[in-house]
């Protein structure tokens, strides 16, 4: 039982359909495979997992359109997840800088609180000065010292605080910067492939 040429051509055209509906199926599941991954979707990775050519996947237009879709969302969730992160790290900026304004606004409070607390008791001093011993005299002197020790020691914990609320500053106005850059950088890219 011999096939005529229009069976055998018939027979070859549906043998390599079948043979491609099989390529487009390993082709669809691996790209799913990769947007569960979320991994970076190329021709080349899914030639390669897929167990096909890239001319097949170039010269098919389903599966060129099913590499293409997953490319370009691929691309979308990278660039969310860019902004994510981008938010995420100008968030924990900000609130490092409101931290460190707080504290130094508490610092100041506690510096004006011992600053006026240290005035009224040197008041008393002099008032009570006349009145004491001569070995008083000297302990009141020395809790002096140790007053004006403490308010310098005051003085510089506020001057640290302050230097860091300024690299605080600095860095958030840095990273405002670097958002904006990457913001422009993403509009580039949108309108890139919009072209």
């Amino acid at each position: 039982m011999s096939l005529t040429a229009e069976e055998r051509t018939a027979a070859a055209i549906a043998a390599r359909r079948r043979a491609a509906d099989v390529m487009i199926g390993r082709v669809r599941d691996v790209v799913a495979q990769i947007r569960r991954e979320r991994a970076k979707v190329t021709f080349a990775a899914v030639a390669r997992r897929a167990d096909v050519s890239r001319t097949f996947l170039y010269q098919n237009d389903t599966a060129r359109k099913l590499v293409e879709a997953a490319a370009a969302e691929a691309a979308g969730r990278f660039g969310a997840d860019q902004a994510e992160k981008a938010a995420h790290t100008e968030a924990t900026w900000r609130e490092r800088a409101l931290n460190a304004e707080e504290s130094l606004k508490a610092t100041n409070a506690k510096v004006l609180a011992q600053r006026t607390q240290i005035a009224v008791l040197l008041g008393r001093f002099r008032d009570l000065e006349s009145d004491l011993p001569s070995d008083a005299f000297q302990h009141l002197i020395s809790e002096n010292t140790t007053f004006k020790y403490r308010v310098r020691q005051l003085a510089q914990d506020n001057k640290s605080l302050e230097g860091r609320l300024k690299g605080a500053r600095e860095n958030n106005r840095f990273l405002d910067k670097r958002i904006a850059d990457l913001e422009s950088r993403i509009l580039d890219m949108q309108q890139g492939r919009e072209t």
